[in-house]
């Protein structure tokens, strides 16, 4: 069983006065205190998992934040921030003696500087309103996950998202020049800004992927990207996923770098057609999505090369856009596999672990074994350029066991993908959903160091307990926190 921090009784006794001191600070709407309006931030994407929080802040400014961070600095109250709630790792999951502070309020494009190539926004703003916001000059914000039509900026930030482009425009990391954040003692800071470069540590590198854990986001400064001349699509089918994860490998290795390449397996190819009609080959075992772009000279010689290497590969249909809404629309079926596989099982659990490129073969072999060892079925989508994957383990939770069989088919997965070389996360975070698996990655003196800056940002463990790191103890004398446990089981959260 996956343990959370035990609450703090205390704190929830003084819930009452919790509130009254957060509506000395926001106006008394913003703050949230009924079982009926907190229902729906009890969950995140990752819905298997249900926690009512003790309170819901909603501020809108900067300085409203700082008082809030301060004030729970003081009295020693957890808080746990949160955006659009679409993590899929737990990473919004509430405490039941934690302040849930929500940033949808703040939801405004800031500034625009196209002569900069730059854009500042507020977390709230949605990742694809910040393409919208410039597209009309020819400008597009690069990562774009597939949620990318709720998903907000700091929450992009807090868990380095990527999207279909990251293989060759980079995740969220390789975008962002500059945040505004604030700490959990209140203090205001800035990191970067609308230069290439900051002087010193890293420390915008630091925060990004951080889960919230080293403090909130306030305010983001993008980079912003001018359209490519040209950019062609291609659906490829291959008889077996063995064939096109051989594919995958063989085009990195001619030195060609697509802006998107993803595969989808059998089953995800079938939902997602039947969601969107974007016209995808049915009697294929794996679908390739490969997208070339740069000027037309350049992306017609590609696309030859790679129409090669998919012959070489086997491949039985190749079928080239022929325009701008054909390529986008081979694109809607990927981008909206997700809810497409909705329709096809009444829950599944979308994980998220990342290989080296010339394992994906063997890997897709080892999840097709532990389908058969778990008795659950598996759709595959996956970023294939980068090799993170996203399988779909399908269950029904009202089945008695199968939520934890589907649990642990998950960790079956994440460790073969450590094992193989690669990582637990890509895109989704930690959370709480692979944080029990982190000792199958790092030792114990990893996750110190890990901890230690942690320890540097909220020496009271108060922002986001409970994610990413397994059970921790505070050393009080020496003021910083240890982790301990060794390999510990699969997650087994609270259901309500």
């Amino acid at each position: 069983m996956l343990r959370m921090p035990e609450p703090d009784h205390s704190v929830l006794a003084r819930r009452s006065e919790i509130a009254a001191a957060l509506r000395r600070i926001v106006p008394h709407e913003a703050v949230i205190d009924s079982a009926i309006q907190m229902r729906p931030y009890e969950s995140d994407g990752l819905t298997a998992y249900k926690q009512m929080p003790m309170l819901v802040v909603l501020p809108q400014t900067t300085a409203q934040v700082s008082e809030i961070l301060n004030y729970a600095h003081a009295n020693t109250i957890k808080v746990v921030p949160r955006g659009a709630g679409t993590s899929l790792s737990g990473g919004a999951l509430p405490l039941e003696d934690g302040i849930l502070l929500g940033l949808a309020k703040f939801n405004r494009v800031i500034d625009i500087d196209f002569a900069n190539r730059c854009v500042v926004v507020q977390p709230g703003v949605t990742n694809l309103a910040i393409t919208k916001a410039v597209e009309h000059e020819g400008f597009s914000y690069a990562p774009d996950p597939s949620s990318q039509i709720a998903c907000t900026i700091g929450g992009n930030v807090a868990e380095n998202s990527g999207g279909v482009h990251c293989l060759k425009y980079g995740l969220t990391t390789n975008n962002i020049l500059g945040l505004e954040m604030v700490l959990i003692t209140g203090e205001v800071i800035r990191l970067g800004g609308k230069h290439l470069d900051a002087e010193g540590y890293d420390l915008l590198g630091v925060m990004t992927g951080s889960e919230g854990l080293l403090g909130i986001v306030t305010e983001v400064t993008v980079r912003i990207i001018k359209k490519p001349e040209t950019a062609r699509a291609v659906l490829i089918g291959f008889p077996t996923s063995v064939a096109a994860g051989q594919c995958v490998a063989d085009v990195i290795s001619a030195g060609i770098i697509p802006a998107g390449m993803e595969m989808m397996d059998k089953p995800a190819i079938h939902a997602a057609e039947a969601f969107v009609n974007a016209g995808y080959p049915l009697d294929v075992e794996a679908l390739l999505i490969v997208e070339l772009d740069g000027p037309q000279v350049e992306v017609d010689d590609l696309l030859t090369r790679v129409e090669k290497i998919a012959r070489a590969n086997r491949a039985k249909t190749l079928r080239v856009s022929m325009g701008e809404d054909e390529r986008l629309l081979f694109w809607a079926g990927r981008k909206a596999a997700f809810p497409a596989v909705g329709r096809i099982s009444p829950d599944y659990m979308c994980m998220d672990g990342t290989i080296p490129r010339k394992r994906l073969p063997e890997v897709l072999a080892g999840i097709a074994r532990f389908s058969k060892k778990h008795d659950l079925a598996v759709a595959n989508v996956f970023h294939a350029g980068d090799g993170n994957l996203h399988p779909l383990i399908l269950f029904d939770a009202n089945k008695e066991g199968e939520l934890a069989r589907a649990e642990e088919f998950g960790a079956d997965i994440l460790r073969l993908c450590v094992k193989v070389g690669g990582v637990l996360t890509g895109e989704h975070g930690v959370g709480v959903e692979k944080r029990d698996l982190m000792s199958t990655m790092f030792n114990e003196a990893d996750m110190e160091q890990q901890l230690r800056i942690k320890c540097a940002f909220d020496s009271k463990n108060l922002l986001n307990p409970g994610k990413v790191f397994p059970t921790l103890h505070a050393c009080a004398e020496q003021g910083r926190l240890i982790v301990r446990g060794g390999n510990l089981p699969h997650p087994h959260l609270p259901r309500f």
